[in-house]
């Protein structure tokens, strides 16, 4: 089994430690930066852009972090890199920006977001990206047919389940993406305890992160049935390591 105890370390900062949206926008090379020379891991989203380029934001629409209209899947990441998040300096980052800047210090988490007939190659351009890259980093999707190919398109990078729910049709869900490999899983910390999060820590010895952890009762729960948090909104201590 892969050594993951570095995806658990320390706590995972939620696209980045940023503020909250008010000078240091989530998904950005300015959070990145804060995330790593602070020592948390960064947890990042990972879109593809028209030409095949792996970019870094959470939304397929634009509106919220550019204000442009339109969708990540329509434009070339040269086009997106012009955009300005937030209104700020930062832009819309390619992964192999944010890599260039972490550069090992600190451990990856990268969610890969689908968008149905619109992602096609993703997961193939982020894995040989991430093939090249030194530092620790690991992959993980909501998106089931991503999952799917994690093993053929970036082989040897720790795959993970993002995942939510506690009624059964979700946990059945959950337990039939046990056929691909998964190394972890990344699940939402208000639905715990479930019988998956208990299944996968206590009899696959597969590490659980919880997402996104924003106050005290969600650090509690964490720590209760799941072994590290992605956090946000908040500067959680440091586990000293030798």
């Amino acid at each position: 089994m892969t050594d993951l105890s570095w995806l658990i370390a320390q706590p995972v900062a939620h696209r980045g430690f940023h503020d909250m949206n008010k000078t240091r926008w989530e998904n950005t090379l300015s959070a990145f930066a804060a995330a790593a020379e602070r020592g948390y891991a960064i947890e990042c989203d990972v879109h593809i852009s028209s030409d095949g380029i792996p970019v870094i934001i959470h939304d397929g629409d634009l509106k919220r972090l550019t204000g442009h209209d339109g969708f990540v899947w329509q434009r070339t990441a040269t086009e997106l890199a012009t955009l300005k998040i937030g209104g700020t300096k930062d832009h819309v980052p390619t992964l192999e920006e944010a890599l260039d800047l972490i550069d090992g210090r600190v451990p990856l988490v990268v969610e890969l977001k689908g968008v149905p007939g619109h992602d096609a190659g993703l997961v193939a351009s982020v894995g040989r990206l991430l093939k090249r890259y030194q530092g620790k980093v690991a992959i993980m999707s909501f998106d089931h047919w991503l999952i799917r190919d994690f093993a053929k398109d970036a082989p040897g990078i720790p795959g993970g389940l993002t995942a939510y729910g506690s009624e059964n049709q979700l946990i059945e869900a959950h337990f039939a993406m046990l056929a691909h490999d998964l190394a972890f899983t990344s699940y939402a910390a208000g639905d715990l305890p479930n019988p998956f999060v208990s299944f996968v820590r206590e009899k696959l010895k597969m590490p659980v992160i919880t997402w996104t952890v924003h106050d005290q009762p969600a650090v509690d729960l964490t720590f209760k049935y799941a072994d590290q948090m992605t956090f946000e909104g908040f500067e959680p201590d440091l586990v000293k390591v030798a």
